[in-house]
């Protein structure tokens, strides 16, 4: 069984555990093998740098910019696998907003952890960056080898947010306690008002001028569930 294939037999199982969810099944943000669930920051359609490939794999090669998904998100269940080049730098963004000329939100960090051995730990994969660092030490966090696509999910429900990297449990924080509102103001993030604290936006993929690909790009929403 293909690596791909088993990371699908484990989103799908995964149970509905509530009736009154807004909606109970993933959405499959690479459907089609396009990139209709996308859109550049000014709304057009993305055209450059962004390409798929082999079917199912999104690809960033060369400058194609931040991209944005169409609809906002509240609470939800993101999977995805992802790797990035040799001393490469990425991430995923969600509940972002426009603050000012910028389009910010709370980030999945993903970049070649090995590439940057002196990297403060709030800036590795799976942290919530700038914010809080892995929980894990690093020498018992799973990596995989740079040519093999790693998975990680995203949970955000009822102020509570959590980070997964290859089945570890990495961050798990919550946006409305005293212990989130010391890490912003410690952060790059502490003049924009509210930062993190909002309860719906967008997801973004990031341009860091690194390669970088994901596949399996599944979401669900939890807006009225109970907690997972």
């Amino acid at each position: 069984m293909s690596f791909r294939i088993s990371i699908l037999s484990v989103v799908c199982s995964i149970p509905i555990l509530c009736a009154q969810c807004e909606a109970q099944t993933y959405t499959n943000l690479l459907s089609g093998a396009s990139l209709s669930h996308w859109m550049t920051p000014g709304g057009d359609a993305v055209k450059e740098g962004w390409q798929i490939e082999s079917g199912n794999v999104l690809h960033l090669s060369g400058r194609g910019g931040n991209i944005i998904t169409r609809e906002e998100f509240g609470d939800f269940d993101l999977w995805f696998d992802y790797r990035v080049e040799e001393k490469g730098n990425n991430g995923i963004k969600y509940r972002v907003l426009k603050y000012g000329d910028s389009l910010l939100g709370l980030e999945y960090q993903i970049q070649d952890d090995g590439g940057f051995p002196d990297m403060h730990e709030k800036h590795k994969t799976a942290a919530l960056y700038d914010l809080f660092e892995p929980s894990l030490p690093i020498f018992e966090r799973q990596y995989k080898p740079l040519s093999e696509f790693s998975t990680g999910r995203i949970v955000v429900q009822n102020n509570r947010i959590r980070h997964w990297m290859n089945g570890q449990l990495i961050i798990d924080e919550c946006s409305d306690s005293a212990r989130f509102s010391d890490a912003v103001q410690n952060s790059k993030f502490r003049d924009r008002e509210g930062f993190g604290r909002n309860h719906k936006g967008r997801l973004m993929l990031t341009d860091h001028n690194s390669d970088v690909w994901f596949r399996n790009l599944y979401i669900r929403r939890l807006d009225g569930c109970d907690s997972i």
